[in-house]
């Protein structure tokens, strides 16, 4: 319901999600380690208390945006990043090989009750130890 503007829909996604806990969440990762509309270092990135925010938009199209917070991400039981490119290879090592940081979003996000799988492509693992 992004018609909306971001800070309304948020709230309205926000109340929808209460008592949901995702079964599953399948996430891409930028060549910035940014994953859904979580940039690094936005203050979205610390938000405990909401399951969806209004997020700036850091790439095009530049439109409003809404978000599902960390929160909401790590709760599901599995999470499965799928990423591909040479270009994203810097930040697969950064979220993957490295200490979690706000810099790299994605290195925020692992299953708190269950399993977290990383499926990369020859490109975007080439910066790790294997």
């Amino acid at each position: 319901r992004g018609e909306l503007g971001a800070e309304r829909a948020a709230d309205e996604y926000n109340e929808e999600l209460e008592g949901v806990t995702l079964d599953l969440v399948l996430l891409g990762m930028g060549a910035d380690g940014h994953i859904a509309s979580l940039y690094p270092h936005a203050p979205g990135l610390a938000e405990g208390a909401r399951r969806a925010i209004p997020a700036e938009a850091k790439l095009e199209p530049l439109v409003d945006r809404v978000t599902m917070t960390i929160a909401v991400l790590e709760a599901a039981p599995l999470v499965v990043f799928l990423v591909a490119g040479a270009e994203r290879a810097e930040a697969v090592r950064r979220a993957f090989a490295e200490p979690p940081s706000a810099a790299t979003p994605a290195s925020l996000v692992r299953s708190k009750s269950g399993e977290t799988i990383v499926i990369l492509d020859p490109g975007a693992a080439q910066e790790l130890e294997i």
